[in-house]
């Protein structure tokens, strides 16, 4: 879901167009395997702690795993885990061997995960989310949803969400980064952007991942404090954000929880009503 910066005519995020595949407001991740593409890994049993190894491979159509990928922002495969509450947020690049096995580390709290890779197989025509549940053993003390909120706080940082997201049509959210209140304006490049935010709808995580307007060195990007992304909601319901970014060489993410809003209605013609019917269907 890359649209152009408002100040760039000229398409050049356009490069980023094999992320089609998670516009249109259709959710990743709900499935294990797509399109011959299958997420396997070691164990769907796993121990809690920090640092937790997670072994891991993509099979292909042929049966065997991928080795090769069409780098995404800098990385052949990224790589999510959260839990099913939607607590204990991670983003992770792991590293993956000349067979096809990728090995990550995981800082795991009991429960029921979800883990997500996002990838684009060389010969496949786009990018795939798949995913896969596994389990962590031990006591699971299940967290309620976070109340709905515009701001999060992260240690001294602030980030403020302007926007809303609104079911089946794009539209624009801006994050602003603040540091001890004052106008982050010198947020560091990370995976060639400035921020990546991810989103998972509130019953099934249905997995979005969308993609800032404009890039680091474009031009007309700024670096801070607000990066602007246009998203889509699949339906109508909660969601939860979360924004990754990097500022004085340290990744941190911020955490939102968002109620979809209905869009303004579309005036009516006045040569008839088409459109109008048209704009409200949308909705559903």
């Amino acid at each position: 879901m890359n649209n152009h910066t408002s100040h760039d005519s000229h398409g050049a995020h356009g490069g980023h167009g094999a992320h089609g595949a998670h516009g249109g407001g259709r959710p990743g991740g709900l499935a294990v395997s797509a399109d011959g593409y299958t997420l396997e890994v070691d164990s769907t049993i796993l121990a809690a702690g920090p640092r937790r190894h997670v072994g891991f491979r993509v099979i292909g159509p042929d049966g065997q795993p991928v080795t090769e990928f069409v780098a995404e922002h800098e990385k052949d495969l990224h790589f999510i885990a959260v839990r099913r509450d939607t607590a204990g947020f991670q983003h992770v690049h792991p590293v993956r061997d000349e067979k096809g096995d990728w090995s990550t580390e995981l800082d795991l709290e009991p429960g029921d995960w979800r883990l997500f890779t996002d990838i684009h197989p060389a010969g496949h025509d786009g990018t795939l989310t798949l995913g896969i549940n596994v389990a962590v053993a031990g006591p699971y003390d299940p967290r309620p949803l976070p109340e709905a909120t515009r701001t999060a706080r992260i240690g001294e940082y602030g980030v403020a969400l302007d926007g809303q997201l609104v079911p089946g049509e794009a539209s624009e959210l801006t994050l602003t980064v603040s540091r001890n209140d004052r106008p982050v304006t010198d947020l560091e490049p990370y995976l060639a952007a400035y921020g990546h935010l991810v989103a998972l709808r509130v019953g099934d995580l249905g997995y979005l991942h969308v993609h800032p307007e404009g890039h680091p060195g474009d031009g007309t990007t700024a670096p801070g404090p607000g990066i602007s992304f246009m998203a889509v909601a699949p339906s109508a319901g909660t969601y939860r954000l979360y924004l990754d970014f990097q500022h004085d060489g340290v990744v941190r993410t911020a955490e939102f929880t968002v109620h979809t809003t209905e869009a303004a209605p579309a005036p009516v013609p006045a040569h008839g009503d088409h459109h109008a019917h048209h704009a409200h269907h949308a909705h559903h």
